[in-house]
C-alpha cells in the first residue's frame, strides 16, 4: 500500500508484502545463491558471527563463510563449519595483520556482513576502515561494527551498496556526523523520520534500516518502505541483518526490495 499523500512511502506487513518476486526469485540452486562472508567476534564472545552465520543459511544464502580472530580458534562451535581465522591483537579483535584475511574473504563472497561482537579496539577500527575504502561490493554493517567506522561516517554514507541496519541512536549521530540539517529526536512522529531518511537517502547512496518505536523503516535512494515491528532482539541479535545480507546475494541491484522481502517471516510466505 502506498501512502498517496508521500508517494514514496511505501507500507509492508506480515500479511502483505510489497515484493514478493524476491522470495519466489531465489535461485533454487543454492550454488547460484550467492557467498556472504561474515566478520565479527572477539575473546570476549563471539554470538554474533555465530547467530548470523546459522540465520543467513537458514534464509537461502548460498555458501557461508566467516572470519573471526584467531584467539578464538579453540572456541568456535561444530555448527560453523567454515570458518577462517585472521590475527588478533590484545584485546582479543581483528588485528591490523588480519586485513589480508579480510580482503581475501572479501575477494571470495558475494557480499559482506559486518555483525557485530567487534569490540572497541582503536586497531580494529583502523582494519575495518581500510576495509570500507577498498572493498567494494555489498556490505552491510550492523551493531557495533557501525561504531567501529564512526570516524570515516562521511565515506561510509556516500559509499554506494552499503546498508546500515542501526539503532536509532546510532542513525542520530550519523546525522550529526555528516552535519545533516535536520535533528532526529526520539519523540518524533513516524511521518517525520520518514520524510527525513527520504531525503537523506536522496543525499546520501548509503540505505538505512532503523527502528523507530514499533516500526521498521527501510530507505534507499528516497524511497521507504515502514512495517510494523514487534520483535526488536531480532534485531540487538543480528538475525535481521543476517537475512538481509542473504537476501541482498541474489537482489544486490534491489536494495530496498530486499531487505523489505527479507522482513515477511518465512510462514507467511509458503
Amino acid at each position: 500500500m502506498v501512502n498517496t499523500d508521500h508517494t514514496y512511502w511505501h507500507q509492508q506487513s506480515a500479511n502483505n508484502p510489497l515484493f514478493p518476486d524476491i522470495e519466489w526469485n531465489k535461485p533454487e540452486q543454492r550454488s547460484k545463491r550467492g557467498k556472504l562472508g561474515i566478520v565479527g567476534g572477539n575473546k570476549l564472545g563471539f554470538t554474533a558471527p555465530a547467530e548470523s552465520y546459522d540465520t543467513a543459511l537458514a534464509a537461502g544464502a548460498g555458501e557461508v563463510r566467516v572470519l573471526l580472530p584467531d584467539v578464538l580458534r579453540k572456541s568456535i562451535p561444530t555448527s560453523m563449519t567454515d570458518v577462517v581465522f585472521g590475527a588478533s591483537n590484545p584485546s582479543g579483535s581483528l588485528g591490523r595483520d588480519a586485513l589480508d584475511e579480510l580482503r581475501a574473504l572479501g575477494g571470495w563472497a558475494t557480499g559482506l556482513l559486518w555483525c557485530g561482537d567487534a569490540g572497541r579496539n582503536s586497531e580494529t577500527a583502523i582494519v575495518y576502515s581500510d576495509m570500507l575504502r577498498d572493498y567494494p561490493g555489498t556490505l552491510v554493517l550492523t551493531r557495533d561494527a557501525i561504531d567501529l567506522v564512526k570516524n570515516d561516517t562521511e565515506a561510509l554514507v556516500n559509499r554506494p551498496n552499503t546498508v546500515l541496519v542501526l539503532s536509532f541512536a546510532q542513525l542520530q549521530k550519523i546525522f550529526q556526523s555528516v552535519y545533516y540539517p535536520k535533528i532526529l529526536t526520539f519523540s518524533m512522529q513516524l511521518m517525520q523520520l520518514v520524510e527525513a531518511v527520504h531525503k537523506f537517502t536522496l543525499t546520501y547512496p548509503v540505505t538505512i534500516a532503523v527502528l523507530h518505536r514499533d516500526t521498521f523503516v527501510i530507505a534507499h535512494n528516497g524511497e521507504v518502505v515502514t512495517m510494523p515491528w514487534d520483535n526488536p532482539m531480532a534485531i540487538w541479535r543480528g538475525q535481521t541483518a543476517a537475512r538481509a545480507a542473504a537476501y541482498l546475494l541474489w537482489t544486490p541491484d534491489h536494495p530496498l526490495e530486499a531487505i523489505a522481502a527479507s522482513l515477511v517471516p518465512p510462514k507467511q510466505k509458503e
